[in-house]
């Protein structure tokens, strides 16, 4: 009997967790029997190595395997439009992760969200330009749906995980996803606002796309550095000041990061992640090229018949 797939649910029943940090996070703690793995992807290199090992589970059960990136390198030396999303994410699936949490450093559209606070966004307003949206093309067209783009049962647990930690919580909102590297004009961060848009980022997409159409589970986990610029009784984004939240923010989220660990369940039937691509291939398998289902054999392969 021949193996399963790699990308198949069959091969997938394990759960692994994987993490990706933005600004300020470039480690998770708590991680034992450590490796650094340093990939290659159809879609060129990764920011980084990765970082694989395991964290503790409660309740007695066996621990979890985790992969952690940092998605501008180690010592941030990747702008947002320099990432190579495709690689990133096609690496956390070569490495076998279904669940993907986004940790981001965000701007805040709203007085009530204040520096500090943490944001689990339920949707996203793409201002991105010039980055690749999809592993897609070349000889095979798929459209994933994309309405609710952030995976509702991890979505839970994280906002379990920051509340357990006594984090200042916002349970829902709208992230703006933006090009950068330079902050908005005060005229653009009026406008979002008037979108009603909550938050705004510059890495959460593609990313959130990718992971949707590589069959991974994906949540954003939003930090509040600073009220945008909109905010007139506030001088203007520093990056001094982003730097200052920045720190604290990230030993809360590396908190709220072990927290989910420790409550996730052994298999993907407990906690499933997207089978995105079930009803998304558009093309006749048998005019896909050769070099296209190689490709995006990782991404697509359980889903196309035998040549």
């Amino acid at each position: 009997m021949s193996a399963p797939h790699p990308a198949s649910p069959e091969a997938r029943d394990r759960l692994v967790l994987g993490v990706v940090g933005g600004s300020g996070l470039y480690e998770i703690e708590g991680l034992t029997e450590v490796e650094k793995v340093a990939l290659e992807t159809p879609f060129g290199r990764p920011s980084d190595a990765y970082t694989v090992g395991v964290l503790p589970r409660e309740g007695g059960l066996p621990p979890v395997r985790a992969v952690f990136l940092p998605r501008h390198g180690r010592g941030h030396v990747l702008l947002p439009s320099e990432i190579n999303f495709r690689a990133n994410v096609h690496g956390f699936k070569q490495l076998g992760v279904t669940h993907l949490v986004s940790v981001s450093a965000v701007g805040s559209l709203r007085e009530g969200i204040a520096p500090g606070h943490v944001v689990v966004p339920d949707q996203f307003i793409d201002r991105t330009n010039g980055r690749a949206q999809t592993f897609f093309g070349g000889g095979l067209v798929a459209h994933v749906q994309m309405g609710d783009p952030v995976d509702a049962g991890l979505r839970e647990r994280l906002l379990r995980a920051a509340e357990a930690e006594g984090a200042n919580i916002h349970a829902r909102g709208t992230c703006v996803v933006m090009e950068g590297p330079a902050f908005s004009t005060r005229a653009e961060s009026n406008l979002y606002r008037a979108w009603g848009a909550d938050v705004i980022g510059m890495t959460a997409l593609p990313e959130a796309k990718l992971a949707r159409e590589a069959e991974i589970a994906y949540a954003l986990l939003a930090m509040a550095t600073d009220y945008d610029c909109w905010h007139q009784s506030e001088e203007e984004v520093s990056v001094e000041a982003v730097v200052a939240v920045l720190k604290a923010n990230a030993a809360l989220s590396r908190r709220i990061v072990r927290r989910v660990a420790a409550a996730l369940p052994l298999t993907t039937a407990e906690l499933p992640y997207p089978q995105a691509l079930t009803h998304a291939l558009i093309t006749d398998p048998a005019r896909v090229p050769a070099e296209t289902r190689r490709r995006l054999d990782l991404i697509a392969g359980h889903l196309l018949p035998p040549v």
